[in-house]
């Protein structure tokens, strides 16, 4: 089925021509309609135009009435931006049947509508990363996002790493139905929130950042050394955001090196000792980052939750 693509970019300058016409050319092939924001490979220093010009291509997307807004690219800009967005008018093409997909920076984007407004976004491929991989976009990727076009996907299931199962599941969460002798236990009606661990932890203290509480958060993050990452989650610990959560889903950490120095610190370490604070069970190996293969999720939509050993299924309906 034809639908409208509208190709906008609210972050960083695209740097990689190539990509960004093999993402068009692709989803052109596949049969959709493709538009391309004037200002999509504007540059200004890192960015992708001036603050003002970034601003103004979201409102385009926002009026274009297009199925899809997808971002060409993530890297950095939106925080600077977030207060001029008119989150009204992106919620009403929402609930007009727009869908804006992306992920990375556009993290901040996503945090900030829900936030404001409680619409739903999905965070998903850019084109530039997804549709323009070389030299096959993924097939995973691409299914899920036609399910999206199509209004047909509903979930997502997928196996924990091995090493995370008992302490996953040995501990109790707030508002779970937890079995220790089976392993297993379920969340219902949560609302499925969170993105880029780096981008939404710049949020913290701000307006856009969403006050959750019995939610299902998701994180990711590429080029993150575990103790980086580790920083970040105990600020989100500090804060008491972790707490308020009924279950943790940890995507792809990618693109790190380990130093001789960390002595075997790793981000095994750093889940470990994270799950020794929080009653709230975290699970690993949600399919979503900054890797070819990912699902999409649907971010502020009411979600359920069912593991069962390492076996994680996570459901969210019809969005």
């Amino acid at each position: 089925m034809k639908k409208h693509i509208y190709i906008y970019s609210p972050s960083g300058a695209v740097r990689d021509k190539a990509a960004f016409k093999r993402g068009i050319a692709r989803l052109q092939a596949l049969g959709h309609e493709v538009e391309v924001d004037p200002d999509a490979l504007t540059s200004h220093q890192r960015f992708a135009g001036d603050d003002a010009t970034r601003l103004a291509a979201i409102h385009r997307a926002v009026d274009s009435g297009a199925d899809v807004a997808l971002i060409s690219r993530g890297g950095y800009g939106l925080t600077r931006i977030l207060p001029g967005i008119h989150y009204k008018k992106v919620a009403k093409a929402v609930e007009n049947g727009m869908a804006f997909v992306g992920i990375s920076d556009f993290t901040a984007f996503q945090n900030a509508v829900l936030a404001k407004t409680g619409a739903i976004t999905w965070a998903g491929p850019a084109l530039c990363e997804g549709f323009g991989a070389s030299p096959e976009p993924d097939e995973i990727m691409e299914a899920c996002f036609d399910d999206l076009l199509q209004g047909q996907g509903e979930g997502s299931g997928w196996r924990q790493t091995l090493d995370r199962r008992k302490n996953a599941m040995d501990n109790e969460a707030t508002g779970a139905s937890l079995s220790r002798a089976t392993s297993t236990f379920s969340i219902q009606d949560a609302v499925l929130w969170g993105g880029n661990l780096t981008v939404l932890t710049s949020l913290l203290g701000t307006p856009y950042f969403p006050e959750i509480k019995g939610g299902i958060l998701f994180l990711e993050d590429v080029a993150e050394h575990p103790y980086r990452i580790e920083r970040m989650l105990t600020q989100l610990l500090h804060s008491g955001v972790l707490a308020r959560q009924k279950a943790v889903l940890l995507g792809q950490f990618t693109d790190y090196k380990l130093l001789s120095h960390d002595r075997g610190f790793k981000l095994q370490t750093v889940i470990d000792w994270l799950q020794q604070h929080i009653q709230t069970p975290i699970l690993t190996n949600l399919p979503f980052g900054h890797v070819p293969t990912k699902v999409l999720l649907p971010v502020g939509a009411k979600s359920d939750l069912g593991v069962e050993g390492r076996d994680v299924m996570l459901v969210w309906g019809h969005v």
